[in-house]
């Protein structure tokens, strides 16, 4: 499996995406302003979204990427979420008003999109994306069993975070969280964790915002990270524009014992 970054800054400005993540290139991870970054063939080709939750950084493209490419697609696209964030999307954004329902267009038999509610603690298993004789048994091996489990979030909304595992490497993202012990119970019964995706919103002098938004900033993200009992790549995600130099120097002077690094946009995860 391969990882894109498409996005991963708390905000917008200069060379700044909002959360999206590109598995293989058939599943997005959110679909924050990222999702920007794709031609218009490679939004044709996305079959799967996995979201977070419903706050805008991280769903602002689903509209506009059903609406580019839904007509030149021969299946819909399955929108992955929890029923209390699928309700908030409905509610707010496909309901006429805000944007058109597209699962009910061009009809309710034939739509642009769907829904698929997902449970924490499910797993949802993907086949490979079929590209045709030119593909090698191989390399359909090694996109085989694609494994998204629904893990704790712990936000101002409804939030979960993904484990996405192919049988020998797992990658876990946190999504939007704050002080959360059922995710690190968990993380910590992963056996094949490679790498940490994980966020800090705020600097420490925002940390009464972090509190109040349920964000992470650098002494809560080491006081959770001390909870882990792994050793995996960590690598810090969503961090403020603006902040970003002064946030990760202070995560490095309060985690120990840990390399944090941060993520960026166009890094690729390849697993």
């Amino acid at each position: 499996m391969k990882l894109r970054v498409l996005g991963c800054s708390g905000g917008i400005g200069g060379n700044a995406r909002t959360t999206s993540m590109l598995l293989d290139d058939d599943i997005l991870i959110d679909a924050g302003t990222g999702v920007g970054e794709l031609s218009l063939t490679e939004l044709t080709m996305i079959n799967h979204v996995f979201i977070t939750h419903s706050h805008l950084d991280h769903i602002a493209c689903i509209p506009f990427l059903v609406d580019s490419a839904g007509f030149m697609r021969d299946k819909p696209l399955t929108v992955h979420a929890t029923d209390a964030t699928l309700e908030i999307i409905k509610q707010h954004i496909f309901n006429w008003k805000i944007w058109p329902d597209f699962t009910k267009i061009p009809n309710e038999r034939q739509p642009f999109m769907r829904y698929e509610t997902i449970e924490l603690g499910q797993t949802v298993e993907l086949e490979a994306p079929k590209r045709g004789a030119s593909l090698q048994d191989e390399a359909c091996k090694k996109l085989a069993g694609r494994r998204i489990t629904v893990l704790p979030a712990n936000h101002t909304v409804p939030a979960v975070g993904f484990q996405i595992d192919n049988g020998a490497t797992s990658l876990v993202f946190s999504g939007d969280t704050t002080i959360n012990d059922a995710l690190w119970e968990v993380i910590n019964r992963i056996d094949n964790l490679r790498y940490l995706i994980i966020e800090t919103a705020f600097c420490e002098e925002e940390k009464e915002l972090a509190v109040l938004s349920k964000h992470l900033c650098p002494s809560m993200l080491a006081e959770e990270l001390l909870k882990l009992k792994l050793d995996p790549e960590i690598y810090i995600t969503h961090l403020k524009p603006g902040e970003v130099d002064l946030t990760m120097q202070e995560i490095g002077m309060r985690v120990h014992g840990l390399t944090t690094r941060m993520l960026q946009n166009g890094q690729v995860f390849q697993f």
